[in-house]
């Protein structure tokens, strides 16, 4: 679900959207190949739906770290080999003081995680390959619903490139 102006909201089921658009408080902007069939009337299927009046949303919070979230991130990948991620590993380890935030974990695979242990990175010969950070809109998304449709990737880049 977009806000009246593009940006997206949230992630709502398609019967929710069905009755946001028969409402007339959304329109529909795109929608699949399939329909909801009533007595009287059939309904495209939304796929995505932006709100007609504008919601004015509180002051971007910090989202909280999840699993989930952060394999999503890192798009299941190993940040010092590549290989396929299935461990989290905290950059500056919590034995040393490290916190448990975005900018201190990355997703990694078993072997790395083992190699590094509990020590600073400058003590290995491991590289990172990304900078970690919080996730970008899209991230939160693809993390809510598995598999990101097609569809949406427009809106969520668009979202992305505007400035915070």
């Amino acid at each position: 679900m977009l806000n009246a102006t593009y940006e997206p909201l949230s992630v709502v089921s398609s019967r929710r959207a069905v009755i946001l658009v028969l409402e007339q408080k959304a329109l529909l902007e795109t929608a699949t190949d399939r329909v909801f069939r009533s007595e009287r009337m059939t309904v495209k299927e939304p796929s995505v739906v932006r709100l007609t009046r504008y919601v004015r949303m509180p002051q971007t919070h910090r989202r909280n770290l999840s699993r989930r979230a952060l394999f999503a991130r890192d798009d299941h990948t190993c940040q010092y080999c590549g290989k396929v991620a299935d461990s989290i590993d905290h950059i500056m380890p919590r034995s040393r003081g490290g916190l448990h935030v975005w900018e201190n974990v990355v997703a990694a695979c078993r072997r790395c995680n083992m190699l590094k242990r509990d020590r600073l990175l400058s003590d290995t010969t491991m590289k990172l390959r990304s900078t970690p950070g919080p996730p970008r809109p899209s991230v939160w998304f693809r993390a809510a619903v598995g598999r990101m449709p097609d569809d949406w990737i427009p809106y969520l880049e668009m979202a992305e490139r505007r400035p915070a």
